[in-house]
């Protein structure tokens, strides 16, 4: 039976992408409204995960990028996610780049995007995280604006960090976007050494303060060398990071070479960077060795793609291209092969 997503899909399709992208937005949104939301996704049966102390319903979750403002965090979890994370939000409002600034390649099911951290400021997004009735897994994913130089980019992530942590499960300190200048020199060893030094501290504080710890995790990107892997790895065990996410969005283009999409600017996702992705989560299991959890994300598109990073070394994955292109039966189908994953080892 073809679901109600693969019959507007067509339409969207049509559609520049990023009016697709806020159209389907609204369209899960009068969905959940009217109590329709069933005929976009079964609720996959419950697959409880612990992982950095946090219970989750499944370990399947949304990833940062599709909900940047929170707007609609009810209506995405009752999709079935096992948890929700929302922005990248930086301190203040920003309009992102210049539009166009999102382009799909169907034929490689991938998404090229250059929004720039367009959103509506933290205020905003907790706003919208206050009206919501979600009591579930949420993160919060905190970057900077474009005109904070590097040098004076730690206090916008303490910004951040203080408004959203009473709010959040945990929160995902973003410096791998490739659509904000000299994001991920913050990467670099001894930057990162300071940096997160100096977020641990402010944690640790706010965990004090709040009379409970929230997990940070660190997003990072797939174009690291075996080097920098290397250094990120030593910095984040000697700091005691709580997570890892692998990883952001590619500026490689080697996968859609030939498309007449492929010199667009912008950070490459969907099905072209599950290799890279991957081969940087296994890379920094071995180098993590089981002391820091992992979270699994780029290239999802199959249940068989979310087992594979669960193989990789992933606690939990998340998505959000692979919403463009399967729609919310990725979910319940990712679900599934994870489940079968855990039964085959448990034989």
């Amino acid at each position: 039976m073809t679901s109600l997503y693969g019959l507007t899909r067509p339409f969207l399709f049509a559609l520049d992408a990023e009016k697709a992208h806020g159209l389907g937005l609204k369209a899960i949104e009068a969905a959940y409204r009217t109590g329709l939301n069933p005929l976009l996704a079964t609720r996959p049966a419950p697959l409880p995960t612990r992982v950095f102390g946090i219970d989750f319903p499944n370990p399947v979750g949304l990833a940062a990028g599709m909900d940047k403002n929170g707007e609609h965090i009810d209506a995405l979890a009752a999709l079935g996610f096992g948890f929700i994370e929302v922005g990248t939000t930086t301190p203040r409002p920003q309009a992102g780049n210049p539009r166009p600034r999102m382009f799909r390649l169907p034929t490689h099911e991938a998404v090229i995007n250059r929004l720039g951290f367009n959103n509506g400021g933290v205020d905003a997004l907790l706003a919208n995280v206050a009206r919501a009735r979600f009591n579930g897994v949420l993160g919060i994913n905190i970057g900077r604006n474009k005109d904070t130089p590097n040098e004076r980019a730690t206090d916008d992530y303490l910004l951040c960090l203080d408004k959203v942590y009473a709010a959040a499960s945990y929160v995902t300190v973003n410096i791998s976007s490739p659509n904000t200048q000299g994001l991920r020199d913050l990467q670099e060893e001894d930057a990162l050494r300071r940096f997160i030094g100096t977020l641990r501290e402010r944690q640790e504080q706010l965990a004090a303060r709040h009379r409970v710890r929230k997990p940070m995790l660190l997003k990072i990107a797939p174009d690291l060398s075996d080097a920098e892997l290397d250094a990120i790895a030593q910095v984040l065990l000697a700091a005691r990071i709580d997570g890892v996410i692998c990883t952001n969005t590619t500026i490689d283009r080697a996968p859609v070479a030939g498309h007449p999409l492929a010199a667009e600017a912008g950070g490459l996702s969907g099905k072209p960077l599950f290799s890279k992705s991957t081969a940087v989560l296994r890379g920094m299991a071995q180098r993590l060795d089981g002391k820091v959890p992992l979270v699994g994300v780029g290239g999802i598109l199959s249940g068989a793609d979310a087992a594979a990073k669960i193989d990789a070394g992933a606690s939990l994955v998340q998505f959000y291209s692979g919403m463009v292109f399967r729609g919310p039966a990725l979910i319940g189908e990712s679900v599934a092969a994870i489940r079968a994953r855990r039964e085959r080892a448990a034989k």
